[in-house]
Protein backbone atom coordinates (compact mmCIF):
# COMPACT_ATOMS: atom_id res chain seq x y z
CA UNK A 1 0.00 0.00 0.00
CA UNK A 2 1.31 3.46 -0.90
CA UNK A 3 2.02 6.06 1.78
CA UNK A 4 -0.83 8.31 0.61
CA UNK A 5 -3.27 5.37 0.78
CA UNK A 6 -2.09 4.59 4.31
CA UNK A 7 -2.55 8.23 5.30
CA UNK A 8 -6.03 8.41 3.80
CA UNK A 9 -7.10 5.29 5.68
CA UNK A 10 -6.28 7.07 8.94
CA UNK A 11 -9.04 9.64 8.29
CA UNK A 12 -12.47 7.99 8.60
CA UNK A 13 -14.38 10.98 7.20
CA UNK A 14 -12.70 10.51 3.81
CA UNK A 15 -14.75 7.35 3.27
CA UNK A 16 -17.98 9.35 3.50
CA UNK A 17 -19.98 10.41 0.45
CA UNK A 18 -21.47 13.82 -0.36
CA UNK A 19 -24.42 13.92 -2.78
CA UNK A 20 -23.65 10.24 -3.51
CA UNK A 21 -20.11 11.11 -4.54
CA UNK A 22 -16.82 10.43 -2.73
CA UNK A 23 -15.87 13.47 -0.69
CA UNK A 24 -13.02 15.61 -2.01
CA UNK A 25 -12.00 17.79 0.93
CA UNK A 26 -9.96 20.80 -0.23
CA UNK A 27 -10.53 23.09 2.75
CA UNK A 28 -7.82 22.01 5.16
CA UNK A 29 -6.66 25.63 5.47
CA UNK A 30 -9.89 26.35 7.37
CA UNK A 31 -9.68 23.23 9.52
CA UNK A 32 -8.00 19.87 8.98
CA UNK A 33 -9.83 16.58 9.20
CA UNK A 34 -9.03 14.35 12.18
CA UNK A 35 -7.27 10.98 12.12
CA UNK A 36 -8.71 8.08 14.07
CA UNK A 37 -5.97 8.33 16.70
CA UNK A 38 -7.09 11.86 17.63
CA UNK A 39 -10.78 10.92 17.71
CA UNK A 40 -10.00 7.93 19.91
CA UNK A 41 -7.70 9.92 22.18
CA UNK A 42 -10.40 12.47 22.98
CA UNK A 43 -13.02 9.76 23.41
CA UNK A 44 -10.65 7.89 25.73
CA UNK A 45 -10.39 10.88 28.09
CA UNK A 46 -14.14 10.94 28.66
CA UNK A 47 -14.43 7.17 28.95
CA UNK A 48 -11.40 6.41 31.14
CA UNK A 49 -10.31 9.22 33.46
CA UNK A 50 -11.97 12.60 32.82
CA UNK A 51 -12.05 15.10 35.70
CA UNK A 52 -11.18 18.74 36.20
CA UNK A 53 -7.47 19.38 36.47
CA UNK A 54 -5.26 20.87 39.22
CA UNK A 55 -5.96 20.58 42.93
CA UNK A 56 -7.92 17.32 42.73
CA UNK A 57 -6.31 14.70 44.98
CA UNK A 58 -8.22 11.73 43.53
CA UNK A 59 -7.01 9.51 40.68
CA UNK A 60 -9.09 10.88 37.78
CA UNK A 61 -8.07 14.46 38.49
CA UNK A 62 -4.41 13.60 38.97
CA UNK A 63 -4.37 11.51 35.78
CA UNK A 64 -6.04 14.26 33.76
CA UNK A 65 -3.69 16.86 35.22
CA UNK A 66 -0.57 14.83 34.48
CA UNK A 67 -1.61 14.16 30.89
CA UNK A 68 -2.70 17.77 30.30
CA UNK A 69 0.57 19.19 31.62
CA UNK A 70 2.61 16.66 29.65
CA UNK A 71 1.24 18.13 26.42
CA UNK A 72 3.17 21.34 27.15
CA UNK A 73 6.36 19.30 26.87
CA UNK A 74 5.12 17.75 23.62
CA UNK A 75 4.40 21.22 22.22
CA UNK A 76 7.85 22.39 23.33
CA UNK A 77 9.36 19.55 21.33
CA UNK A 78 7.20 20.43 18.32
CA UNK A 79 8.18 24.10 18.14
CA UNK A 80 11.67 24.13 19.68
CA UNK A 81 10.96 25.78 23.02
CA UNK A 82 13.07 24.73 25.99
CA UNK A 83 10.65 25.51 28.82
CA UNK A 84 7.06 24.21 29.22
CA UNK A 85 6.25 27.37 31.20
CA UNK A 86 6.50 29.25 27.89
CA UNK A 87 3.48 27.33 26.54
CA UNK A 88 0.06 28.83 27.25
CA UNK A 89 -3.09 26.96 26.22
CA UNK A 90 -6.00 28.99 24.84
CA UNK A 91 -9.11 28.18 22.83
CA UNK A 92 -7.51 29.07 19.48
CA UNK A 93 -5.24 31.37 17.50
CA UNK A 94 -7.71 34.25 17.77
CA UNK A 95 -7.72 34.16 21.56
CA UNK A 96 -3.95 33.73 21.54
CA UNK A 97 -3.45 36.93 19.54
CA UNK A 98 -5.95 38.81 21.70
CA UNK A 99 -4.06 37.69 24.81
CA UNK A 100 -0.75 39.01 23.51
CA UNK A 101 -2.21 42.18 21.96
CA UNK A 102 -3.96 43.28 25.12
CA UNK A 103 -1.42 42.10 27.68
CA UNK A 104 1.78 43.03 25.83
CA UNK A 105 0.12 46.12 24.37
CA UNK A 106 -0.84 47.37 27.82
CA UNK A 107 2.71 46.73 28.99
CA UNK A 108 4.62 48.34 26.12
CA UNK A 109 2.53 50.82 24.17
CA UNK A 110 2.39 54.55 24.83
CA UNK A 111 0.75 57.39 22.94
CA UNK A 112 2.42 57.91 19.56
CA UNK A 113 3.97 54.42 19.40
CA UNK A 114 3.38 52.18 16.39
CA UNK A 115 2.33 48.58 15.84
CA UNK A 116 3.36 47.14 12.46
CA UNK A 117 1.18 44.54 10.74
CA UNK A 118 0.79 43.56 7.07
CA UNK A 119 -1.89 43.87 4.42
CA UNK A 120 -2.24 40.09 4.17
CA UNK A 121 -3.24 39.49 7.80
CA UNK A 122 -6.29 37.54 8.93
CA UNK A 123 -8.78 39.73 10.80
CA UNK A 124 -7.62 38.02 14.01
CA UNK A 125 -4.22 39.65 13.54
CA UNK A 126 -5.69 43.06 12.66
CA UNK A 127 -8.61 43.87 14.94
CA UNK A 128 -6.95 43.13 18.33
CA UNK A 129 -4.09 45.47 17.39
CA UNK A 130 -6.54 48.14 16.21
CA UNK A 131 -8.32 47.99 19.55
CA UNK A 132 -5.21 48.19 21.71
CA UNK A 133 -3.85 51.03 19.54
CA UNK A 134 -7.10 52.97 20.04
CA UNK A 135 -6.94 52.32 23.77
CA UNK A 136 -3.30 53.44 24.12
CA UNK A 137 -3.20 56.22 21.51
CA UNK A 138 -0.81 54.23 19.31
CA UNK A 139 -0.88 53.94 15.52
CA UNK A 140 -1.28 50.93 13.24
CA UNK A 141 1.29 50.76 10.44
CA UNK A 142 0.48 48.40 7.54
CA UNK A 143 3.09 46.84 5.25
CA UNK A 144 1.63 46.62 1.71
CA UNK A 145 1.51 43.51 -0.46
CA UNK A 146 3.03 43.48 -3.95
CA UNK A 147 1.17 42.33 -7.06
CA UNK A 148 2.47 38.76 -6.76
CA UNK A 149 1.26 38.46 -3.16
CA UNK A 150 4.61 38.94 -1.43
CA UNK A 151 5.36 41.57 1.21
CA UNK A 152 6.79 44.94 0.22
CA UNK A 153 10.03 44.54 2.16
CA UNK A 154 11.29 47.92 0.94
CA UNK A 155 8.34 49.56 2.73
CA UNK A 156 9.06 47.50 5.83
CA UNK A 157 12.71 48.56 5.82
CA UNK A 158 11.85 52.23 5.34
CA UNK A 159 9.18 52.33 8.06
CA UNK A 160 10.44 49.93 10.73
CA UNK A 161 11.84 52.52 13.13
CA UNK A 162 12.23 52.79 16.89
CA UNK A 163 8.65 54.11 17.04
CA UNK A 164 7.49 50.56 16.24
CA UNK A 165 7.16 48.64 19.50
CA UNK A 166 5.41 45.50 18.21
CA UNK A 167 5.48 43.71 14.85
CA UNK A 168 2.66 41.21 14.20
CA UNK A 169 2.96 39.17 11.02
CA UNK A 170 1.53 35.98 9.60
CA UNK A 171 3.98 33.20 8.82
CA UNK A 172 1.84 32.07 5.85
CA UNK A 173 -1.09 33.93 4.31
CA UNK A 174 -4.37 32.04 4.59
CA UNK A 175 -5.54 33.66 1.33
CA UNK A 176 -2.43 33.84 -0.83
CA UNK A 177 -0.36 30.95 0.51
CA UNK A 178 2.65 33.28 0.63
CA UNK A 179 5.43 32.19 2.99
CA UNK A 180 6.95 35.19 4.73
CA UNK A 181 10.61 35.37 5.70
CA UNK A 182 10.06 35.30 9.45
CA UNK A 183 13.76 35.00 10.31
CA UNK A 184 14.61 38.19 8.43
CA UNK A 185 11.59 40.11 9.73
CA UNK A 186 12.42 39.05 13.29
CA UNK A 187 16.01 40.27 12.96
CA UNK A 188 14.82 43.61 11.57
CA UNK A 189 12.24 44.01 14.36
CA UNK A 190 14.76 43.28 17.09
CA UNK A 191 17.27 45.67 15.51
CA UNK A 192 14.95 48.59 16.37
CA UNK A 193 13.94 47.17 19.76
CA UNK A 194 10.51 45.88 18.71
CA UNK A 195 8.91 42.65 19.88
CA UNK A 196 7.48 40.28 17.28
CA UNK A 197 4.40 38.06 17.25
CA UNK A 198 4.09 35.46 14.50
CA UNK A 199 0.66 34.14 13.53
CA UNK A 200 1.46 30.50 12.86
CA UNK A 201 -2.10 29.29 12.24
CA UNK A 202 -1.23 28.29 8.67
CA UNK A 203 2.51 27.86 9.19
CA UNK A 204 2.54 25.27 11.98
CA UNK A 205 1.32 22.48 9.70
CA UNK A 206 3.46 23.14 6.64
CA UNK A 207 7.07 23.24 7.80
CA UNK A 208 9.30 22.34 10.76
CA UNK A 209 9.67 25.11 13.31
CA UNK A 210 12.22 26.15 15.91
CA UNK A 211 11.14 29.25 17.81
CA UNK A 212 14.42 29.39 19.71
CA UNK A 213 16.47 29.55 16.51
CA UNK A 214 14.08 32.05 14.91
CA UNK A 215 14.24 34.09 18.14
CA UNK A 216 10.59 35.15 17.82
CA UNK A 217 9.07 36.65 20.95
CA UNK A 218 5.62 35.11 20.46
CA UNK A 219 4.30 32.36 18.20
CA UNK A 220 0.61 31.46 18.16
CA UNK A 221 -1.36 28.67 16.51
CA UNK A 222 -4.37 26.35 16.77
CA UNK A 223 -4.57 22.58 17.18
CA UNK A 224 -7.42 22.11 14.71
CA UNK A 225 -5.31 23.10 11.70
CA UNK A 226 -2.66 20.57 12.77
CA UNK A 227 -5.17 17.69 12.56
CA UNK A 228 -6.03 18.11 16.24
CA UNK A 229 -9.22 19.00 18.14
CA UNK A 230 -11.06 22.29 17.89
CA UNK A 231 -11.06 24.68 20.84
CA UNK A 232 -7.34 24.39 21.56
CA UNK A 233 -4.81 27.13 20.85
CA UNK A 234 -1.25 27.84 21.89
CA UNK A 235 0.73 30.92 22.81
CA UNK A 236 4.47 30.44 22.88
CA UNK A 237 6.08 33.43 24.56
CA UNK A 238 9.54 34.16 25.89
CA UNK A 239 9.47 33.61 29.63
CA UNK A 240 10.81 37.03 30.62
CA UNK A 241 8.09 38.75 28.59
CA UNK A 242 5.31 36.50 29.89
CA UNK A 243 6.46 37.12 33.46
CA UNK A 244 6.33 40.88 32.91
CA UNK A 245 2.93 40.89 31.19
CA UNK A 246 -0.31 41.36 33.17
CA UNK A 247 -2.97 38.61 33.02
CA UNK A 248 -5.39 38.77 30.11
CA UNK A 249 -8.37 37.07 31.78
CA UNK A 250 -8.95 36.64 35.48
CA UNK A 251 -10.77 34.11 37.62
CA UNK A 252 -10.15 30.61 38.85
CA UNK A 253 -6.86 28.75 38.48
CA UNK A 254 -4.77 31.83 37.63
CA UNK A 255 -4.50 33.25 41.14
CA UNK A 256 -2.08 32.80 44.01
CA UNK A 257 -4.03 34.52 46.80
CA UNK A 258 -7.27 36.52 46.75
CA UNK A 259 -8.47 38.98 49.38
CA UNK A 260 -10.96 41.80 48.98
CA UNK A 261 -8.06 44.22 49.12
CA UNK A 262 -5.64 42.56 46.71
CA UNK A 263 -5.08 39.57 44.42
CA UNK A 264 -1.75 38.01 43.56
CA UNK A 265 -1.34 35.80 40.53
CA UNK A 266 -0.10 32.28 39.94
CA UNK A 267 3.27 31.74 38.24
CA UNK A 268 3.56 30.76 34.59
CA UNK A 269 1.83 29.22 32.79
CA UNK A 270 -1.28 29.25 35.02
CA UNK A 271 -1.25 33.05 35.19
CA UNK A 272 -2.70 33.13 31.66
CA UNK A 273 -5.08 30.16 31.92
CA UNK A 274 -8.16 31.36 33.81
CA UNK A 275 -11.05 28.95 34.21
CA UNK A 276 -11.55 25.35 33.15
CA UNK A 277 -9.69 24.64 29.90
CA UNK A 278 -10.48 22.22 27.08
CA UNK A 279 -8.99 19.32 28.99
CA UNK A 280 -9.85 16.50 26.61
CA UNK A 281 -8.94 18.61 23.58
CA UNK A 282 -5.49 19.45 24.90
CA UNK A 283 -4.79 15.83 25.83
CA UNK A 284 -5.94 14.62 22.39
CA UNK A 285 -3.73 17.24 20.73
CA UNK A 286 -0.75 15.12 21.73
CA UNK A 287 -2.02 12.34 19.46
CA UNK A 288 -2.29 14.79 16.55
CA UNK A 289 1.26 16.07 17.05
CA UNK A 290 2.71 12.57 17.21
CA UNK A 291 0.71 11.54 14.13
CA UNK A 292 2.04 14.47 12.09
CA UNK A 293 5.60 13.88 13.32
CA UNK A 294 5.39 10.22 12.32
CA UNK A 295 4.22 11.16 8.81
CA UNK A 296 7.03 13.72 8.68
CA UNK A 297 7.00 17.43 7.93
CA UNK A 298 9.36 16.93 4.99
CA UNK A 299 6.98 14.44 3.39
CA UNK A 300 3.95 16.67 3.99
CA UNK A 301 5.71 19.73 2.54
CA UNK A 302 6.92 17.85 -0.55
CA UNK A 303 3.52 16.24 -1.14
CA UNK A 304 1.63 19.52 -0.81
CA UNK A 305 4.16 21.30 -3.05
CA UNK A 306 3.55 18.68 -5.73
CA UNK A 307 -0.20 19.25 -5.47
CA UNK A 308 0.28 23.03 -5.51
CA UNK A 309 2.36 22.93 -8.69
CA UNK A 310 -0.05 20.54 -10.39
CA UNK A 311 -3.19 22.48 -9.46
CA UNK A 312 -1.60 25.82 -10.39
CA UNK A 313 -0.67 24.49 -13.83
CA UNK A 314 -4.16 23.05 -14.40
CA UNK A 315 -5.92 26.25 -13.32
CA UNK A 316 -3.58 28.35 -15.46
CA UNK A 317 -4.79 26.43 -18.51
CA UNK A 318 -8.35 27.72 -17.99
CA UNK A 319 -8.61 31.21 -19.55
CA UNK A 320 -11.50 32.29 -17.32
CA UNK A 321 -9.55 31.63 -14.09
CA UNK A 322 -7.44 34.24 -12.31
CA UNK A 323 -5.20 33.03 -9.49
CA UNK A 324 -4.84 35.50 -6.61
CA UNK A 325 -1.34 35.27 -5.15
CA UNK A 326 1.55 34.03 -7.25
CA UNK A 327 4.54 34.63 -4.98
CA UNK A 328 7.45 32.27 -5.70
CA UNK A 329 7.50 30.95 -2.13
CA UNK A 330 4.08 29.43 -1.41
CA UNK A 331 2.35 26.54 0.31
CA UNK A 332 -0.63 24.54 -0.91
CA UNK A 333 -3.21 27.33 -0.77
CA UNK A 334 -4.72 28.64 -4.02
CA UNK A 335 -7.27 31.45 -4.13
CA UNK A 336 -8.92 32.08 -7.48
CA UNK A 337 -11.79 33.83 -9.20
CA UNK A 338 -13.63 32.87 -12.38
CA UNK A 339 -14.77 35.46 -14.89
CA UNK A 340 -18.55 35.74 -14.87
CA UNK A 341 -19.11 33.34 -11.94
CA UNK A 342 -19.49 34.44 -8.32
CA UNK A 343 -17.27 32.50 -5.87
CA UNK A 344 -20.33 31.41 -3.88
CA UNK A 345 -21.80 29.86 -7.02
CA UNK A 346 -18.51 28.06 -7.61
CA UNK A 347 -18.49 26.67 -4.08
CA UNK A 348 -22.15 25.64 -4.14
CA UNK A 349 -21.89 23.89 -7.49
CA UNK A 350 -18.59 22.19 -6.69
CA UNK A 351 -20.28 20.79 -3.58
CA UNK A 352 -22.74 19.00 -5.86
CA UNK A 353 -19.73 17.30 -7.45
CA UNK A 354 -18.57 16.27 -3.96
CA UNK A 355 -15.78 18.86 -3.86
CA UNK A 356 -15.41 21.06 -0.76
CA UNK A 357 -13.68 24.44 -1.14
CA UNK A 358 -13.89 27.63 0.91
CA UNK A 359 -15.52 30.73 -0.60
CA UNK A 360 -15.77 34.32 0.66
CA UNK A 361 -13.30 36.86 1.98
CA UNK A 362 -11.60 34.30 4.25
CA UNK A 363 -11.59 36.73 7.20
CA UNK A 364 -9.15 38.91 5.26
CA UNK A 365 -11.13 41.74 3.69
CA UNK A 366 -8.14 44.13 3.30
CA UNK A 367 -6.29 41.70 1.02
CA UNK A 368 -9.47 41.24 -1.02
CA UNK A 369 -9.61 45.00 -1.57
CA UNK A 370 -5.92 45.00 -2.48
CA UNK A 371 -6.62 42.63 -5.37
CA UNK A 372 -9.92 44.23 -6.34
CA UNK A 373 -12.21 41.30 -5.58
CA UNK A 374 -15.02 40.93 -3.01
CA UNK A 375 -14.33 37.23 -2.51
CA UNK A 376 -12.46 34.24 -3.89
CA UNK A 377 -12.79 30.49 -4.05
CA UNK A 378 -9.94 28.81 -2.19
CA UNK A 379 -8.57 25.31 -2.30
CA UNK A 380 -6.12 24.31 0.42
CA UNK A 381 -4.37 20.98 0.63
CA UNK A 382 -3.73 18.57 3.45
CA UNK A 383 -1.52 15.52 3.74
CA UNK A 384 -4.41 13.34 2.52
CA UNK A 385 -5.17 15.03 -0.82
CA UNK A 386 -4.29 13.58 -4.23
CA UNK A 387 -3.82 14.69 -7.84
CA UNK A 388 -6.97 12.76 -8.70
CA UNK A 389 -8.89 15.02 -6.34
CA UNK A 390 -7.43 18.08 -8.05
CA UNK A 391 -8.63 16.59 -11.34
CA UNK A 392 -12.15 16.30 -9.92
CA UNK A 393 -12.10 19.98 -8.95
CA UNK A 394 -10.80 20.99 -12.38
CA UNK A 395 -13.43 18.87 -14.16
CA UNK A 396 -16.17 20.37 -11.99
CA UNK A 397 -14.89 23.88 -12.58
CA UNK A 398 -14.90 23.41 -16.34
CA UNK A 399 -18.50 22.21 -16.22
CA UNK A 400 -19.49 25.24 -14.13
CA UNK A 401 -17.81 27.64 -16.55
CA UNK A 402 -19.57 25.95 -19.45
CA UNK A 403 -22.94 26.31 -17.70
CA UNK A 404 -22.38 30.03 -17.13
CA UNK A 405 -21.03 30.77 -20.60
Amino acid sequence: MSKIDTIRQAFPILSEKVHNKPVVFLDTGASAQKPTCVIEAEKNVYEKYYANIHRGVYFFSQESTERYENVRKVVCNLIGSHDPREIIFTKGTTESINLVAHSLGNLLLKEGDQVMITEMEHHANIVPWQMICQLKGAHLLVVPVLDDGSLDMAFLDANLTERVKIVAVTQISNVLGTINDIATITQKAHAVGAKILVDGAQGIVHEPLNVSQLDVDFYVFSAHKLYGPTGVGVVYGKKDLLNAMPPYQTGGDMIDEVTFEKTTFAPLPNKFEAGTPNIAGVIAFEAAIKFVQEIGFDYIAAHEKELLDYATAELSNIPEVRIIGTAPNKVGVISFVVKGVHPHDIGTMLDHFGVAVRVGHHCAQPIMRRFGVPATARMSFGMYNTKEEVDQLIDGLKKIIEMFS
